[in-house]
């Protein structure tokens, strides 16, 4: 079983990066957007996870190829999101991988999110 606390240190390891309690759970932000939640046991499911936001496409890929420590996580799976069973097999480098892949995508969406914005804020401003 991997220790939450391995995840916590690898979370806050990168910039911009909050932890918060969200829905009584230990998540992790970057850019004020969630990229990874801990999991544990969420509505007696006895499951220990993390929940990731992940790049597109992975999703399939990842619950195909490792049904034993990947699920469809409730509420965000629609949206891409996998989640990551640290009361399984996976591996050390599984959940550095994945966690590391979960905080480049968001961060990555929240940054062209903030562009996009700040580029219709400039041409109110300054029509052409």
């Amino acid at each position: 079983m991997i220790n939450f606390e391995r995840v916590r240190k690898l979370c806050l390891s990168f910039d911009d990066v909050e932890e918060k309690l969200s829905h009584g759970e230990p998540t992790f932000f970057v850019c004020k957007r969630v990229f990874v939640m801990y999991s544990a046991n969420h509505h007696g499911d006895l499951r220990y996870a993390l929940w990731c936001n992940m790049p597109e496409g992975a999703q399939e890929i990842l619950l195909q190829s490792d049904p034993e420590n990947f699920f469809y996580p409730p509420y965000v799976g629609k949206a891409g999101w996998i989640a990551l069973r640290l009361d399984r097999t996976a591996k050390w480098e599984t959940v550095r991988s994945i966690v590391i892949d979960a905080y480049n995508a968001t961060r990555a969406k929240a940054r062209r999110k903030r562009s996009s914005v700040s580029r219709r804020t400039r041409s109110v401003r300054n029509p052409a």
